[in-house]
């Protein structure tokens, strides 16, 4: 039997990726009730593009369902460097659900959890029988890559991605998929807010993981160390651990979506009505090649 092919969409990366994407020339696009529109447009012309290059059989949409979660009570500061979101693009969070609901997508979420834990555990459950992919421009779902997950990242421009498979992974990487979670453990994360090691950058991070495979494996060789990277691990080993917590994207979160509801069954005269109330004048020409 033919295996299903099921595209998992990171709801929260195409939407900022979307609205940032247009917005910096200032470009908001609104309805004439002046609700912008930016952010979701752009979406779709990211995910109809995904949608004819990967032609999966089913679709799923996550979210995060607000700022804080789980990884905040392991470390209050986890984020905390975030700026809220532009006035613009808070609208569009709501009505993006409802353009996704429109083409009969479930948009799934969880209180206390990332959207990134939903789609670790989805694509769990759903690549013991069929094949899963991810679209994301998110990093961090690299250490998701097994032998039914691939994870297709978003490249600059339109329709660009780089597809991160079980096959290729190392040689793309030098390392393997379970090991992203040790080294961003080591080097911390900008972006989220955790330090790691001080003092321990990528590069070392990689070399380290690559010479001694995991953080146990590196702390029962630490007499091989030089001095310099040896303090470094040894005065922040409690934060070490604490970033390895927060690094990790659990597979084992309590969010379940019934494969059949998510069965690609788009309605074109469904969602030309949800588009038609945002006055979207133009995406007709790309509906074409991905709505029946």
């Amino acid at each position: 039997m033919d295996k299903n092919r099921i595209l998992i969409v990171d709801g929260m990366a195409l939407l900022f990726r979307g609205f940032f994407a247009t917005a910096f020339r200032g470009n908001f696009m609104k309805t004439s009730t002046g609700v912008p529109t930016n952010g979701i447009y752009q979406f779709l012309r990211y995910f109809l593009d995904a949608v004819e290059t990967y032609d999966p059989t089913h679709v799923v949409c996550c979210w995060d369902m607000g700022s804080k979660t789980f990884r905040n009570q392991i470390f209050p500061a986890y984020k905390a460097n975030r700026e809220a979101p532009p006035v613009e693009l808070i609208p569009q969070f709501d009505l993006m659900k409802e353009v996704v609901d429109s083409f009969n997508i479930p948009n799934i979420g969880l209180v206390d959890y990332e959207a990134d834990d939903c789609i670790g555990t989805l694509a769990k459950v759903y690549s013991d029988q069929d094949e899963v992919i991810i679209l994301t421009g998110d990093q961090d779902m690299l250490q998701l890559v097994d032998e039914n997950i691939s994870v297709a990242i978003m490249r600059k421009g339109q329709g660009n991605y780089e597809l991160f498979t079980s096959v290729n992974f190392y040689e793309k990487r030098g390392i393997y998929p379970s090991q992203v979670i040790d080294v961003k453990a080591l080097m911390g994360d900008t972006a989220d807010n955790y330090p790691g090691v001080k003092g321990i950058g990528e590069k070392t991070a990689l070399r380290l993981i690559k010479e001694y495979h995991t953080i146990e494996g590196l702390l029962e060789n630490l007499d091989k160390l030089t001095n310099g990277i040896r303090t470094k691990i040894k005065n922040d080993l409690e934060m070490l651990y604490i970033s390895r917590k927060l690094a990790a994207i659990k597979s084992d979160v309590p969010v379940y979506c019934e494969l059949e509801s998510a069965k690609k069954n788009f309605q074109r005269w469904k969602i030309e009505a949800k588009l038609e109330e945002l006055e979207f004048k133009n995406l007709d020409r790309m509906l074409v090649a991905s709505v029946q």
